[in-house]
């Protein structure tokens, strides 16, 4: 190893490209350019006398002594944040601070609205961002500290997240107030006779209702799919579609709503956090509000 000063931060560059295996993957979720990273993974070379990662088909492929030297990289890492977060004392009633969460749409429907109304009281000066990531990207963005908090289904299995349930939810019908099937009891009969509308973060592929109705033999006709909520009510305003929904998200539409003719799974939210900020009081404080406005809402 050569005897230089140590920047810290190269570190976090050593991280970023052994988790993605490719520097330009590594840029975005640091978000820096990509020849920032190459000058990094450059001056580690020098350091350690080591190529430490070698382009191959499968991507940037580490060497045997960065396969050595991740689990002290990684667990050091994770040593300095908790040691900066221990010494910071956080004041929500004071704190001027932007907190970043990943969550899906239905998340942001069914959260957000009680969530920024705790905030204004509890936290003026704080403010949200929310964003929805790649899922294959949300570890590491959140081990980088580039989001805090992330509120999504049972999908982000990793060895680096820690998550709690935090909501179940029921799908239900929803369709215009005068739909013909308004004033009726739903049966499975009338269901798969209408025309659906299917919403998605998906561009294709079955959802919970569709994979319901195939395990008892039927099939629905989905005229449209759409990757968003907000356009629905709407177009079930205007139309005698129908679809079905989570529950939650429709607590303002102007729609009539009825519960399915057959059973579906229950929807689970849950919500992330990355072990390296476990302890960091902003970030619990942050998890534990969100735990209490899910209960309520």
């Amino acid at each position: 190893m050569a005897n230089t000063k140590i920047d810290l931060n190269l570190f976090t560059v050593f991280d970023a490209i052994y988790s993605q295996q490719s520097l330009t993957r590594a840029a975005g979720v640091l978000h820096v350019s990509q020849p920032a990273v190459s000058s990094s993974l450059a001056k580690l070379r020098s350091i350690f006398d080591d190529p430490l990662f070698v382009r191959t088909s499968a991507g940037m492929t580490p060497t045997p002594l960065a396969r050595q030297l991740v689990t002290t990289v990684r667990d050091s890492l994770k040593n300095l944040n908790d040691c900066v977060a221990s010494r910071i004392p956080f004041n929500p009633a004071t704190a001027k601070r932007t907190f970043r969460i990943h969550a899906t749409e239905n998340a942001e429907l069914i959260l957000l609205p009680a969530l920024l109304k705790q905030l204004k009281q509890r936290a003026p000066e704080i403010t949200l961002e929310v964003i929805f990531s790649d899922r294959r990207k949300v570890a590491y963005e959140m081990a980088s500290g580039h989001v805090h908090l992330a509120v999504d289904a049972p999908l982000l299995s990793h060895p680096e997240l820690i998550s709690l349930p935090l909501q179940t939810d029921d799908h239900i019908c929803v369709m215009r107030p005068d739909h013909p099937l308004a004033r009726t009891c739903l049966g499975i009969d009338d269901f798969l006779q209408q025309e659906h509308i299917h919403v998605s973060s998906r561009t294709k592929g079955a959802g919970h209702v569709d994979l319901a109705l195939r395990s008892i033999g039927y099939t629905r006709k989905i005229v449209l799919r759409l990757q968003h909520f907000t356009a629905l009510p709407p177009l079930l305003a205007q139309s005698n579609y129908i679809a079905a929904v989570p529950a939650g998200v429709t607590h303002q539409w102007p729609l009539h709503k009825q519960a399915l003719p057959f059973a579906t799974p229950k929807l689970e939210l849950q919500v992330f956090w990355h072990k390296s900020v476990e302890h960091d009081p902003a970030i619990l404080w942050l998890r534990e509000l969100t735990m209490e406005v899910a209960r309520q809402s």
